[in-house]
């Protein structure tokens, strides 16, 4: 097996630490030698997360250098135009379409970029956006992003939908599993 490297960025809050461990039990319940690592930054101000997770036979360094990740898991979208780089060639990008203002652009010295998901898509031609505020509020429930694009990508990686159910049931709190549950399941039925 080759190894796969997954890059999962965000904004303070928005789960991408839980989409890592997740992620991570996912990849041990296949056997794969797994690497985690992530950086917090100023993430509970509401800044930039991101998160590595890797797999594979045998790995050496939880990093994902620039041009090698596989797939770019985004929960914000400026997130994934920040990252693009990391991404190699072949890659694929999941973006939610959700606008998170940083605080330069709330306060008016910097504007937020105009047509994010076209540049990304001018860069990647696998990039997958997701309209995840819309489910949210289906659910009224603004945390649950992260579940959402996860079930997306679960449709892309070629790993058993039950390894992923179990991953999420000994990762999330009890009393959040069901909202989670669902929001997987969503994502899991978006025309990628």
């Amino acid at each position: 097996m080759r190894n796969i490297n997954i890059i999962i960025v965000g904004v303070g809050g928005q789960g991408a630490l839980l989409a890592s461990k997740i992620l991570g039990r996912v990849g041990m319940k296949k056997n794969y030698d797994v690497k985690v690592s992530e950086v917090h930054g100023m993430s509970q101000r509401g800044g930039s997360v991101v998160t590595y997770v890797r797999f594979g036979e045998k790995l050496h360094s939880p990093i994902v250098e620039k041009g090698q990740a596989d797939i770019i898991l985004a929960f914000e979208e400026l997130e994934a135009l920040r990252w693009i780089e990391y991404l190699n060639e072949k890659g694929i990008v999941i973006v939610n379409t959700e606008k998170i203002y940083p605080l330069p652009v709330i306060i008016g010295k910097e504007k937020y970029p105009d047509n994010i998901i076209d540049s990304i898509k001018s860069v990647c031609k696998n990039t997958i956006s997701l309209d995840c505020l819309k489910i949210c509020k289906k659910y009224k429930n603004m945390k649950i992003s992260n579940m959402v694009i996860l079930g997306a990508f679960s449709r892309v990686m070629d790993i058993e939908k039950e390894l992923w159910i179990q991953s999420i049931k000994e990762t999330v709190p009890q009393r959040f599993l069901d909202i989670n549950m669902k929001a997987f399941e969503e994502g899991r039925m978006e025309n990628l």
